[in-house]
């Protein structure tokens, strides 16, 4: 753990931003500058090596856990919201907790060969590049035309890096309430049969304040995520986070 250069890269000369760099980068990102967000991850690489400490005990390579950890920080970078009004940090360090205790739980033995992974590397590249310029994601056939690879491979490439999630993995915590993946996911499918339409929905319903009635409605009706909900009622995915919670509370208690 006390070695000097990881996987390449010289951390004793790692940069360090500032908080309105950092300020900067992000609205340079959420522009889709690619430059932006590669320095970004750069200049929170000393974050990833201040949590891999944590696994000094593990057996693992250094190396490895150093590479599954800039995977949970790129996660954390892609997800992001800073209107949330937390520290990048905050967000970020149970992010990359989460994905190497996941890569340590299943196992870390299996092992994607380099031609696999620079494959699927050049395809998440040019599908990032495709997508910007013709403002639509790319189809495989489409990436595979364009690097020249035959699907299959394509296909058997990306599902070799993919890591499984679990619907439970915490996101962010504020300290109170916290946030899991499953609170970030739509329910496109089965909408017609959620529990709340199988009882006397109308009746609890009305037991509820307009706000917490409209986030229910939102959430289980129309199948939105909380960060959609937050952005069209106007404040921040934590607080649609306990308004949900506290009304699908009532409405158990009515309906026990």
């Amino acid at each position: 753990m006390g070695k000097v250069e990881i996987c390449g890269v010289n951390t004793s000369k790692l940069p360090l931003l500032k908080e309105d760099e950092k300020t900067l980068l992000f609205e340079r990102i959420a522009e889709g500058d690619m430059h932006a967000r590669e320095q970004y991850i750069e200049g929170n690489l000393r974050l990833v090596l201040s949590v891999i400490k944590r696994f000094s005990q593990s057996d693992e390579n250094v190396d490895d856990l150093f590479q599954i950890g800039c995977v949970g920080l790129i996660k954390a970078i892609d997800n992001f919201d800073r209107t949330l009004g937390v520290k990048f940090s905050t967000y970020a360090v149970p992010m990359i907790i989460g994905e190497i205790r996941r890569y340590l739980r299943d196992g870390g033995s299996i092992r994607v060969s380099r031609s696999l992974k620079d494959i699927a590397y050049r395809a998440l590249q040019v599908k990032e590049a495709m997508q910007k310029a013709n403002q639509k994601e790319p189809t495989i056939e489409e990436i595979s035309a364009e690097l020249g690879i035959p699907r299959e491979d394509i296909v058997y490439a990306l599902d070799a890096i993919q890591s499984p999630m679990s619907l439970y993995e915490p996101i962010y915590t504020d300290g109170g309430d916290t946030l899991f993946v499953m609170d970030q996911i739509s329910d496109k499918k089965n909408k017609e049969e959620l529990w709340v339409e199988q009882i006397a929905l109308n009746e609890a319903l009305k037991r509820l304040a307009d706000r917490e009635k409209e986030i229910i409605v939102l959430r289980f009706f129309e199948g939105k995520t909380q960060m959609e909900v937050a952005e069209m009622i106007g404040i921040s995915q934590a607080q649609v986070s306990r308004l949900e919670k506290n009304a699908l509370k009532v409405m158990r208690h009515y309906l026990a």
